[in-house]
């Protein structure tokens, strides 16, 4: 399903297709972030974890189509179901298992944790535990972008939730005002926490920036390549000077809300379990393989050798993690506060 406003900035160009090397990359960025995220859901199961995850299982098609067209100079703000965005920004898989580990090795020393992860030098400003947050500071990157006028983007993942909050109109309204260099992203999984979108959304999420006459597309976000084209006219769109875009991703989250969520429903179902079925055999990772092997792009033996690839990374990151130091404690003053000279 994708759906186009009719007044596409005159600075958007047609995106072709993927090449070969492209088709194979994105398959192995979605390789990677599912296997990390699986790997990650076993351990939380296990108790080895020191906190909760919110996993990013069924929607990498949305993250990684997006993020490959961004360089390292581009911006991206995440949520807190960051990992994907994370990985799929180019993040390092070791410093962040071991930030999630709870480790001095982690990306940000092992204070942040799961829902914060950040790395600043691949323009990935954070993850965050506050719905929404993440709109104001991707429009404040945006227009630091525009004012350096060197051609960088911001992008900001945010869920169907998040379209809830008034700051998305804020952030819509003055984006297109400014003509910034800014693609929302709006990965709407249907749930928002425990509760069904659809129980409080009112109308369209994609009608809400076609109010302010922003370019908006609708989008299968279970369909890499398609969410690939999208976010590239998007993003040459804001790079050439063409102002904001709105990408809505039409997804599904496969695990629930957050790992340790039995506990906290003490039994209670929101969800029925032939939904989840339904929307696993539409599962993005699969779909692409498929393709690359009905077109004869690769071939079972390459397939295999990227889940090899993509395994050993993995137990790699995990091995890591587990052999860090953990957290200094003390690091949180020096954290939080500058101490000017005495």
């Amino acid at each position: 399903m994708t759906t186009e406003t009719e007044d596409r900035a005159p600075n958007a160009r047609e995106v072709t297709e993927p090449s070969t090397e492209e088709l194979l990359s994105l398959y192995e960025r979605m390789l990677l972030v599912r296997r990390t995220e699986e790997r990650l859901r076993d351990d939380s199961a296990a108790g080895r974890l020191p906190g909760a995850v919110h996993l990013y299982i069924g929607e990498e098609a949305v993250a990684v189509g997006v993020c490959a067209h961004l360089s390292d100079r581009d911006y991206a703000t995440s949520t807190h179901r960051g990992h994907g965005h994370f990985l799929a920004k180019g993040g390092d898989l070791n410093a962040m298992m071991a930030e999630i580990w709870a480790k001095d090795e982690g990306i940000c020393r092992g204070m942040g944790g799961s829902m914060h992860v950040a790395d600043l030098s691949k323009g990935i400003l954070g993850a965050n535990g506050i719905v929404g947050a993440g709109l104001a500071i991707a429009t404040g990157a945006a227009f630091g972008a525009k004012l350096d006028g060197d051609g960088k983007v911001s992008v900001c993942f945010f869920g169907d939730g998040a379209a809830n909050q008034g700051v998305l109109m804020e952030n819509l309204n003055v984006s297109t005002l400014w003509g910034l260099p800014l693609v929302f992203v709006c990965e709407n999984n249907t749930f928002s926490e425990f509760t069904p979108s659809r129980e409080v959304t009112a109308g369209s999420i994609a009608d809400r920036a076609r109010a302010f006459s922003m370019p908006t597309v609708e989008v299968d976000g279970n369909d890499v390549v398609a969410v690939w084209r999208a976010a590239g006219e998007a993003v040459d769109r804001a790079r050439s000077g063409g102002g904001p875009s709105f990408l809505e991703a039409h997804t599904y989250r496969i695990q629930g809300h957050f790992e340790a969520e039995a506990f906290v429903l003490s039994g209670g179902r929101y969800r029925e379990d032939g939904e989840i079925a339904a929307w696993r055999e539409k599962d993005p990772i699969a779909r692409l393989g498929a393709k690359l092997l009905s077109t004869g792009v690769a071939g079972d033996e390459v397939l295999a050798d990227i889940e090899a690839r993509v395994a050993g990374r993995v137990e790699d990151a995990v091995r890591f993690a587990e052999a860090g130091s953990p957290a200094d404690p003390e690091l949180a003053e020096a954290l939080m506060f500058v101490r000017g000279e005495a």
